[in-house]
């Protein structure tokens, strides 16, 4: 299958996806509610809108035109996580444009929507159907792919360290504020914070504030945003419940505004409901601190033009074709396997 063929195939997915009925567009998000209770038809709708703006024809050229591509067919196992609905739709779209097959081991907490999105791919495109395959085990995978916490990358590493491999660990992003915000950027950030219930690696769970900055009136803006819709959600509000009795118990310094918690903390991963901050006293002592911690940081949301690398407020669960994940290059990886 040439490589036009393959790239025209995730153009019909698109069209596919987009040409859903009401009914199957509620028997899927049902279906996927039911084994994921996290994958609310909101959610579900962001993660293939994301998709969506991925599988644009002249994107995607661009996007491979930078690589040296043949069809080496090498047998790569994926490792999905199941964090957030098709969060390993990215690795799968790279093995297949690079030439490769996937092996791919589905997530207990994903498997509906990613075995939907296959089914689909190969009913557009069955020459598809020779270089996909659902694995329980990946022993004669030539290569792997394998997302998961940092417990799991250790059980990753010991299995597959001898293969060429990506194993990414636990990662998380962090929101730098100036004091300038307007309310629409707070609006933006909450989308970044909120989306997903705050599951994902690309989601702000760590604030960091200029010395002096009005920690109430930001959860005040906060507060008059839709965000607060996310204590609606029975599993977050259990976790928000829970979060807010432990820092009352210990007498935890924190701020609530009813649904998240502000808690000053050096640690970067908050748990579902909070949000950790810190302060800094300069864009110098900022940018020290955050590339001491860059392996634990996916990406950082603020104001582009303030530090280098930043994702703009709103955009960061709207990563690009050439947004890898932590950093590392999928595809150069896959183009370059012997």
């Amino acid at each position: 299958m040439t490589l036009e063929k393959r790239i025209q195939a995730f153009v019909m997915l698109s069209e596919r996806i987009r040409s859903m009925t009401t009914q199957e567009r509620d028997t899927l998000f049902l279906k996927a509610a039911n084994e994921n209770p996290w994958f609310t038809p909101k959610n579900i709708s962001s993660a293939l809108d994301g998709i969506l703006l991925m599988l644009d024809q002249p994107s995607i050229t661009d996007w491979l035109s930078g690589y040296q591509i043949k069809d080496q067919n090498k047998r790569v196992g994926i490792v999905m996580a199941g964090n957030i609905p098709l969060v390993g739709f990215h690795d799968l779209l790279c093995v297949l444009l690079s030439g490769n097959k996937a092996m791919i081991k589905l997530s207990s907490s994903d498997s509906v929507l990613t075995s939907t999105i296959i089914d689909w791919l190969i009913t557009l495109a069955p020459e598809l159907g020779t270089a996909i395959s659902i694995a329980e085990r990946l022993n004669e995978a030539d290569a792997i792919i394998a997302t998961g916490s940092d417990n799991t990358a250790r059980y990753f590493h010991y299995y597959f360290g001898k293969k060429p491999h990506i194993i990414r660990q636990n990662r998380t992003s962090v929101a730098i504020l100036t004091g300038k915000e307007s309310a629409e950027d707070i609006d933006r950030l909450g989308s970044d914070i909120f989306s997903y219930f705050g599951l994902g690696c690309r989601n702000v769970s760590k604030l960091y504030f200029p010395e002096g900055f009005a920690l109430t009136s930001f959860l005040d803006v906060l507060s008059a945003t839709p965000h607060r819709e996310v204590i609606d959600h029975h599993k977050y509000a259990n976790n928000y419940d829970y979060n807010k009795s432990i820092y009352l118990v210990n007498s935890d310094k924190h701020l609530d505004n009813g649904f998240v918690l502000l808690k000053e903390d050096e640690q970067l991963v908050s748990p579902i409901s909070v949000l950790y901050y810190g302060y800094y006293q300069s864009p110098e002592q900022l940018q020290l601190m955050l590339t001491a911690q860059q392996d634990k940081i996916q990406c950082m949301v603020g104001d582009v033009d303030w530090l280098d690398g930043m994702v703009p407020f709103g955009q960061a669960q709207r990563p690009q074709l050439q947004d890898y994940a932590d950093g590392v290059d999928t595809m150069e990886f896959l183009t370059q396997l012997n």
